[in-house]
């Protein structure tokens, strides 16, 4: 099991998306599924300034994941990136506050100063898979000259299709880490 989306059947290795894209990943981990009451709450987080809930989620995740982050030996959190003049018109970046109290959890460093969105691409949530493989073309940059260490962790408000994810994770790759990992808030069902 690579992204942590449920499988239909138990001798099912990957999800779809998994089985049928090859993967930078090297393994992820989501929260919730995102039904019920969490998406609804992901939104006000993310769209009406509901930082606070940032320490929440961020708590979730390590209650939930934390023998996880332990074995995956993390040496940096790195959040998912918002192009510039998407932050200015937020005020924020939802990852970059999950990264960060996730971060005084954990002990482990947070930089939101290596991973660049360089390219402004349309909402995600508006396209479909090959739609939103597509629009991320280009769209992210690593720092140039930082020593990442072996392993990082990527973080983010909601996996899907694992789009986003991927693209940063091959960046990363490029940058130097030997392997990414992913935590987020929520995950698609994907059945």
């Amino acid at each position: 099991m690579r992204c942590g989306k449920p499988l239909k059947r138990e001798t099912e290795e990957y999800c779809p998306d998994c089985r049928e894209h090859p993967s930078c990943i090297r393994q992820g981990r989501s929260v919730w599924l995102h039904r019920g009451k969490v998406p609804g709450a992901i939104y006000r987080f993310k769209y009406h300034n509901r930082r606070r809930y940032g320490k929440v989620f961020a708590s979730e995740m390590m209650r939930c994941c934390g023998d996880e982050l332990k074995r995956w030996r993390i040496g940096l959190i790195i959040p998912v990136p918002l192009h510039s003049s998407r932050k200015r018109v937020r005020g924020y970046n939802q990852a970059e506050i999950l990264a960060d109290e996730l971060s005084l959890l954990t002990g482990i460093p947070a930089r939101n100063d290596i991973l660049y969105r360089i390219k402004r691409t349309s909402p995600q949530k508006k396209l479909d898979g090959s739609g939103r493989r597509k629009n991320l073309r280009g769209a992210f940059a690593v720092k140039r000259g930082e020593n990442l260490p072996q392993n990082v962790l990527l973080i983010d408000d909601i996996y899907t299709t694992g789009s986003t994810v991927e693209r940063c994770a091959k960046m990363l790759l490029l940058g130097g880490a030997q392997n990414v990992y992913f935590l987020t808030v929520s995950i698609g069902q994907g059945i």
